[in-house]
């Protein structure tokens, strides 16, 4: 089974880039199922009922969130009805929405988990023993992916390695910078550090850099807006054995608007 992962989409620019090359990824990759994490689709932060449409209309099969899920207020309109869009299960209990999804495509189905970390993030359930605590529901799954939403290096890595032998793959998001250390760990679990963004190109985490700069040189609060320049798409596709559910290959791809497509 082949997977492909797109980082963090950002803005509108984000999504031209996810419209622009998932078909040419498709008609490269050939991946049976499509995740993108998408908690800053709308303008850099949160996500919207038409622009999850837009992403599943486009080919995306599941979308994953994190610490800006709730920043458009429309998402606890529909949330709970939506399985397809999922936040970090490790939020309290109570919170709309849910923290994992099976999605089905091309014959295979995916356990899809989300969790946030708490390392310069707000102080949510462990995620480590939310996973230990979810593990009897995905078990049942041979292909289970996780998206661990988190700041710090180490906590990501840390989650990895006490993920291994258990998740086909476990990615990191937040940060925007794809990292390159993709690996499969001894036991068979794909995994990579940070997938990267799916954005503006030139700002700073795909905001306009200018307002950044501003804020590091006078520590004066700033309005961030989402950078207007050429895009880039960052992703990873990871293949799986049929029979285990066991990592393969882990791929990192990226591109950008300047080189628009290279073989």
């Amino acid at each position: 089974m082949r997977l492909l992962f797109i980082g963090d989409i950002v803005g509108q620019p984000g999504r031209n880039a996810v419209r622009t090359m998932l078909p040419k990824f498709k008609e490269k990759y050939k991946p049976h199922l499509i995740v993108a994490n998408g908690e800053n689709a709308a303008g850099g932060r949160g996500i919207t009922s038409a622009i999850v449409k837009d992403l599943l209309d486009a080919g995306v099969h599941a979308i994953t969130m994190g610490n800006h899920t709730w920043d458009n207020k429309d998402i606890y309109e529909w949330i709970d009805q939506e399985s397809r869009v999922i936040r970090p299960a490790n939020f309290p209990e109570g919170t709309p929405g849910r923290g994992f999804t099976v999605v089905r495509a091309n014959g295979y189905e995916l356990f899809v988990l989300n969790l946030q970390g708490r390392t310069f993030l707000p102080p949510l359930e462990c995620p480590f023993r939310t996973a230990d605590a979810l593990w009897n529901e995905a078990s049942k799954y041979r292909f289970k992916l996780i998206d661990l939403h988190a700041e710090a290096t180490s906590e990501k890595i840390a989650f990895g390695w006490y993920m291994d032998g258990r998740a086909s793959l476990v990615v990191g998001t937040h940060t925007h910078v794809q990292t390159n250390d993709a690996r499969i760990l001894p036991q068979g679990t794909g995994y990579l550090t940070d997938v990267g963004m799916t954005g503006p190109r030139d700002g700073v985490l795909g905001m306009e850099r200018n307002s950044v700069i501003g804020k590091f040189l006078t520590q004066m609060p700033a309005r961030f807006v989402v950078d207007e320049g050429k895009w880039q798409i960052n992703a990873v596709l990871a293949e799986f054995d049929d029979a285990t559910g066991r990592a393969t290959k882990v791929q990192t791809i990226a591109h950008d608007e300047d080189t628009f497509w290279m073989e």
